[in-house]
């Protein structure tokens, strides 16, 4: 397999991976010293345990958060993915109470790997907008 079909497969598992929170997994494809800004923390956050933790405190707002590969190009090193997120605002969320609004919006990440396949950066390129935008808040 070379390595752009790895890499693209890496990105179905990756889906799996954030859509069942599954630790193994982001240990598998995320590499150990990958760093990542977050709002969740002011600090840095690492690897697969830092990136589930992103995963996990958007849980606790919206329990059933699903993300849906709707494309991806790819090019060597690098995987542009544009999801569709959606779910239902049943937790607080950054000082916002529960509303039980569901939501779905579309968002696009890109992910670079390394030369083992691992991903090494995520660089969202709408963030959290679409979501605000999604469920009306301010």
């Amino acid at each position: 397999m070379n390595k752009i079909e790895r890499n693209k497969k890496n990105i179905e598992r990756f889906k799996n991976c954030i859509n069942n929170c599954d630790k193994k997994l982001a240990e598998e494809l995320i590499d150990a010293k990958a760093e990542f800004a977050s709002l969740i923390s002011d600090e840095k956050l690492y690897g697969g345990a830092g990136y589930l933790s992103v995963v996990e405190f958007m849980r606790k707002s919206f329990s059933d958060i699903h993300w849906e590969i709707v494309d991806t190009a790819v090019e060597d090193d690098k995987v542009a993915v544009s999801w569709i997120c959606s779910g239902t605002h049943d937790g607080d969320f950054m000082n916002f109470p529960a509303s039980g609004k569901k939501f779905s919006f579309s968002c696009m990440n890109f992910y670079y790997f390394n030369e083992d396949g691992k991903i090494i950066n995520d660089v969202a390129a709408q963030g959290l907008m679409g979501l605000f935008q999604s469920l009306g808040l301010k």
